[in-house]
């Protein structure tokens, strides 16, 4: 590790070597999906990323001969430590060559540093919320990523071992040929869980999700997902910021929201179209071309695929047939608007709840993804 020269990144030339250095190590790259840089930049700025306010977070560049070799982030979520009574410093933008060496002084130095602020534990790769990319791929190389995942290469996890890391938890995604008619039994369970629970599904419009629905939905996902591996509740701050960020490129009527009778949400999905070839093309970068690849992608002509980034349903609603609710209703504007397949996120996958959702589709388990950790010294 004499060779390895870590460096803590504090200068814009130094952030931007933390940016493009995933360019260069994926560059040609057919799976590969490039992070958008503005939103790599906002993630490191105050102003931008309100969940620095109880976050601290250092990146850090790993050069070698003069050259950049890999890159890391040390995170602190003080909310996710103090809900879990855990001390734990996460690392997130991993990337490296395939140099032992390499990684382990990235790794070392993440343990270090959050050592230093009394962390007795280091896992990820992790991000500050659920909405930043998490876990580390372990099968499926050979599949395209996404703009909601991780893509890394097969050496990655073969490194994480031999530095003494074991899993703490795994992730699966789900994929689907979109049916041409709604399954008997999503369209069996909608009809009753309407009939007995008072449920329909509403669309809103763009004014109406910057208006408050999109708050709803996030409070909503703060009830559903509170059990969950490492969720820590997003504030108000945090909220506005990504319907600032994600509302403009919606597809609103891909977002059903199911509500009861008293006009209560309990159950919404958040879809939209794949922009992996978009991304690619655009190489992370709106200018000078990457904006008409992003907007050719989600205005005129879209790739054949849907990503379902979540589906949350109100705790006391759950396994009461809510989900066959969004189904009923998605399948047919999928069909309509010319999706072919549709793609979840990572999912937990000790949770069987949302997993057996699937099973009237024939689902397709792939992209194995997984979270490593150790105790630090």
């Amino acid at each position: 590790m004499e060779n390895v020269c870590i460096k803590k990144v504090s200068t814009k030339k130094e952030l931007k070597k933390f940016i493009n250095f995933p360019l260069n190590l994926y560059n040609g790259n057919e799976q590969y999906v490039p992070e958008m840089a503005n939103d790599v930049r906002d993630s490191f700025n105050p102003e931008k990323n309100h969940g620095l306010k109880f976050t601290e977070v250092q990146a850090f560049i790993a050069e070698k001969d003069g050259e950049v070799v890999g890159r890391i982030a040390g995170i602190i979520n003080s909310r996710a430590n103090k809900k879990w009574n855990t001390s734990i410093v996460r690392f997130g933008y991993i990337d490296f060559i395939d140099d032992l060496d390499v990684s382990k002084a990235l790794l070392d130095t993440v343990a270090k540093w959050g050592k230093e602020r009394g962390m007795t534990e280091i896992q990820g790769p992790l991000g500050i919320t659920d909405f930043d990319k998490e876990g580390m791929l372990v099968e499926d190389f050979d599949r395209l990523g996404s703009m909601i995942d991780i893509y890394n290469y097969p050496y990655y996890p073969k490194h994480m071992e031999s530095h003494g890391y074991s899993k703490i938890v795994d992730w699966l995604q789900i994929r689907v040929e979109i049916p041409s008619e709604i399954p008997l039994r999503y369209a069996r369970v909608a009809k009753l869980s309407s009939e007995m629970y008072g449920l329909k599904v509403r669309k809103v419009t763009l004014q109406e999700a910057f208006n408050g629905e999109g708050r709803r939905v996030f409070e909503l996902m703060n009830q559903a997902y509170a059990p969950l591996f490492g969720y820590s509740s997003f504030t108000p701050n945090q909220v506005d910021y990504f319907l600032k960020m994600y509302l403009p490129v919606a597809d609103m009527d891909l977002i059903p929201l199911v509500e009861n009778e008293k006009g209560e949400l309990v159950a919404a999905a958040v879809t939209m179209a794949s922009m992996s070839r978009a991304l690619q093309k655009s190489k992370g970068k709106l200018f000078p071309t990457g904006w008409w690849h992003m907007l050719k992608a989600l205005k005129i002509k879209h790739e054949d695929t849907v990503n379902m980034m979540l589906i949350a349903v109100r705790p006391d609603m759950q396994g009461l047939g809510v989900n066959a609710l969004i189904f009923n209703d998605l399948i047919p504007i999928y069909n309509k608007k010319g999706y072919k397949y549709a793609e979840t996120g990572p999912q937990l996958e000790d949770n069987v709840k949302e997993l057996s959702q699937w099973k009237p589709l024939n689902p397709e388990t792939l992209k194995r993804r997984r979270c490593y950790g150790k105790m630090i010294g």
